[in-house]
C-alpha cells in the first residue's frame, strides 16, 4: 500500500488526484499533525509519497530507520509539483519506480534520483531479482568507478549489460567449482560470483545466488514442515548448496495437501509445485523404490519430482536423502535464456510504451534493424552488445536472436510498430523452441498510429493487408483484398507502394472499388509519429497512388466511413449511422 500525505492545499490537490489514479493501492493519510500521519503511513505502508519539504520529511522519518531491507521507500513531491524526490529506499523500498510513477501521473513532475547505479544506467546488484551478498557496496562501487571486476559464473545467465570494466572468464561468463572457489578465497580482486554453491565471497566480492535448484520432497501423511526444513537444509549444507538458490519445492501430486509441505514451502519463501504420478514414474533416477509405488504410483518422488521440476537439461546433483518421514533430492536447472520480442511504435519516443524501454534495460544483447537500433540505442545500458544488420535479413535476425538466447543471455529483438504485426515475432518464434523463455512486447502499430492521426478511421471492424509480395504470392494478396471489399471491410495497406512495386496499390485499390463509392475516404499518412510526418485525407476516385511509397499507410474506409469536419471518421455501427442519414 502507498501512504499519501499532504501539509497544504495545492499538496493535498495532488495527492487527491494520486488517490483517484491509483484506488486500489494507495491510501491518504491524516491525523492531528502531518508528522503523525507520516508516522502512521511509515508503519502501515511499503512505500510513501509525501507532499512536504525533504527537510521536513527527513526530520520526521529519520527516528523510525530501522534497516535497509524494512524501511519503506520514500518520495518527496515539492510544493509546485515540479520534482518527485526519491529520499528514502530507491532500491529496496521501491522509491526510485515510485518516483517515476508520481511523476506520470503528476503534469509537469519530473523524477529525482539520486542512486549512483540508476543515475548512470549501471544495474545495481540489488535490482537483479536474485539474492545478493557479500561486499555488495564495495563491488557497486568498482562498477561505478570503472574499476576491473571479474564475472565469474559456472553458466551463463540472463543478466541486463554489465558496464564494459566487468570481464568474464575465458569462457564468456562460464567457470566451473574450482574457479568459483578462488574467486571466493582471492583477498583484493574485486569479483562478482553467480552462483548456488556455498561459495563465501572475499572482502571485495559479491554473490548473485540464481534461482537454479528444485528440491524434490516425498513424505508421510503428517509430517512436520520442521522435519522438512531440516532434512533440506543438511541435503543442502552436505553438497555445498545455498538455500537461497532454492526456487521450488516439488512432490507428487498426491501430496499436494500435506500441511507439512505447503508450511515449509512458505516458511523457505519458495512455492510447492506438484506433478502427476504417472509424468513421475516416467523419470530414470538412480534410487527407485517400491514403496512410493505402493503408494502414490510412482517409484520415486524426491529425485523424479526434483528433475522433472527442474526442466529440462536439469542435472540431479543431490541423491534421495532420508529423515524419519520424509525424502529430498536436488536437481539443478540449466539457465534458460530469455528473448524479448520488442515493438519500438511508430518512431516517436513518447509512443515507446514502459514496458519496452524496461525489457532494453534489462537486455545484455539486442538484435534489429540498424536504422532502429540507432532509434534507441541511448536507452541501453552501458555494455550492451548490439547486433545490427540492414534491410532484406530479418530471417537472420531471428536466428542471431534465438540462438544468443539459448546461450542463456537476455536477447531483445526490436521491431518497429509492434513486433508481432508484419515484423519479427513471426520468424523468431517459428524459430525458437521450448528450451529457452520468450517475452511479447507489444507495440503502437502503424495502422494505429496513422488511425490516430486521421481521426477514427477503425471504428468498426476492420483488417490490414501487406501490398509487398516478396512473401506473399500476388494471387493470396488479391483473393485477400477482394474478399475485404465484398465484407466491406475498412482496410489498412501496409507497403503499399515501392520503385520496384508500383502496380499493386492501384490495383487493389480498383478491386475495393468495386464495391465503395467514388467518394469513400482514404487516409494517407507518411512517416507517422516521424519527421517528415504528413497525413492527407482524400477520396478513392482522387488518390494518386504515385504519391505513396513505402514509408506510407493508406487507410481504405468502407460504405459507412464519412469524412466529418477535415477528419474520417467509421461509426461504431450501421445503425447510429442510418439514424443520422
Amino acid at each position: 500500500m502507498i501512504g499519501l500525505i499532504s501539509a497544504t492545499a495545492a499538496g493535498a490537490a495532488a495527492r487527491d488526484r494520486l488517490a483517484a489514479a491509483w484506488p486500489d493501492r494507495a491510501r491518504v493519510f491524516e491525523g492531528p499533525t502531518v508528522a503523525d500521519a507520516v508516522r502512521r503511513a511509515f508503519a502501515e505502508c511499503d512505500r510513501l509519497v509525501c507532499f512536504l519539504a525533504t527537510g521536513a520529511t527527513v526530520r520526521i522519518v529519520a527516528p523510525l530507520l530501522t534497516g535497509k531491507a524494512a524501511d519503506p521507500g520514500v518520495v518527496c513531491v515539492d510544493e509546485a509539483q515540479r520534482h518527485a524526490v526519491s529520499l528514502l529506499g530507491g532500491h529496496a523500498g521501491g522509491a526510485n519506480e515510485l518516483a517515476h510513477a508520481v511523476a506520470d501521473a503528476l503534469p509537469g513532475c519530473r523524477p529525482v534520483i539520486t542512486t549512483a547505479t540508476d543515475a548512470v544506467s549501471v544495474p545495481g546488484l540489488d535490482t537483479l531479482g536474485w539474492p545478493v551478498e557479500g561486499a555488495v557496496a564495495a563491488v557497486s562501487r568498482a562498477l561505478l568507478d570503472g574499476e576491473p571486476v571479474r564475472l565469474v559464473s559456472p553458466a551463463v545467465h540472463p543478466l541486463p549489460a554489465l558496464p564494459p570494466n566487468v570481464t568474464a572468464t575465458a569462457d564468456g561468463g562460464g567457470g566451473d567449482a574450482e574457479s568459483l572457489g578462488d574467486a571466493g578465497s582471492a583477498g583484493s580482486e574485486v569479483a562478482l560470483l553467480v552462483s548456488d554453491e556455498t561459495v563465501a565471497p572475499g572482502p571485495r566480492q559479491a554473490v548473485l545466488r540464481p534461482p537454479t535448484l528444485t528440491v524434490g520432497v516425498g513424505a508421510s501423511r503428517g509430517v512436520s514442515a520442521q522435519e522438512v526444513l531440516d532434512l533440506v537444509g543438511r541435503s543442502l549444507a552436505a553438497a555445498g548448496l545455498s538455500p537461497r538458490s532454492v526456487a521450488a519445492l516439488a512432490t507428487v501430486d498426491a501430496k499436494a495437501g500435506e500441511a507439512g509441505l505447503l508450511a515449509a514451502a512458505e516458511r523457505l519463501g519458495v512455492p510447492l509445485r506438484t506433478h502427476p504420478a504417472p509424468v513421475l514414474a516416467a523419470v530414470p533416477v538412480p534410487n527407485p523404490s517400491a514403496a512410493p509405488q505402493a503408494a502414490v504410483g510412482t517409484p520415486s518422488v524426491a529425485e523424479a519430482a526434483a528433475l522433472h521440476g527442474a526442466g529440462d537439461g536439469a542435472r540431479l546433483v543431490v541423491q534421495k536423502q532420508k529423515s524419519a518421514m520424509a525424502t529430498c533430492a536436488v536437481a539443478r536447472s540449466r539457465p534458460r535464456g530469455r528473448l524479448a520480442v520488442v515493438g519500438l511504435g511508430p518512431g516517436a519516443r513518447d509512443l515507446l510504451t514502459p514496458r519496452a524501454r524496461d525489457e532494453l534495460r534489462r537486455a545484455s544483447v539486442v538484435v534489429g534493424l540498424d536504422q532502429y537500433v540507432e532509434q534507441i540505442r541511448d536507452l541501453l545500458r552501458p555494455g550492451t552488445r548490439v547486433l545490427a544488420s540492414g534491410l532484406g535479413a530479418e530471417e537472420e535476425r531471428a536466428r542471431t536472436a534465438v540462438a544468443e538466447a539459448r546461450e542463456g543471455r537476455a536477447v531483445a529483438l526490436i521491431g518497429s510498430g509492434d513486433a508481432g504485426v508484419y515484423a519479427m515475432a513471426s520468424p523468431a518464434l517459428a524459430e525458437a523452441s521450448a528450451d529457452i523463455d520468450v517475452v511479447g512486447v507489444p507495440g503502437v502499430t502503424a495502422a494505429l498510429a496513422a488511425a490516430a492521426l486521421l481521426g477514427a478511421p477503425l471504428g468498426h471492424d476492420h483488417v490490414s493487408v501487406s501490398l509487398s509480395d516478396l512473401h506473399t504470392p500476388w494471387e493470396v494478396i488479391e483473393r485477400r483484398v477482394r474478399a475485404c471489399a465484398e465484407a466491406d471491410l475498412v482496410v489498412t495497406f501496409y507497403n503499399p507502394r515501392s520503385r520496384g512495386r508500383d502496380w499493386q496499390l492501384p490495383k487493389a485499390l480498383g478491386l475495393l472499388a468495386e464495391h465503395r463509392a467514388p467518394g469513400t475516404p482514404v487516409g494517407v499518412v507518411r512517416n507517422a509519429s516521424r519527421p517528415g510526418e504528413r497525413v492527407t485525407l482524400t477520396t478513392l476516385e482522387a488518390l494518386d497512388p504515385a504519391s505513396v511509397d513505402m514509408m506510407t499507410v493508406v487507410t481504405v474506409g468502407n460504405t459507412a466511413t464519412r469524412a466529418v469536419a477535415g477528419r474520417m471518421v467509421t461509426p461504431r455501427g450501421y445503425r447510429w449511422q442510418e439514424a443520422g442519414a
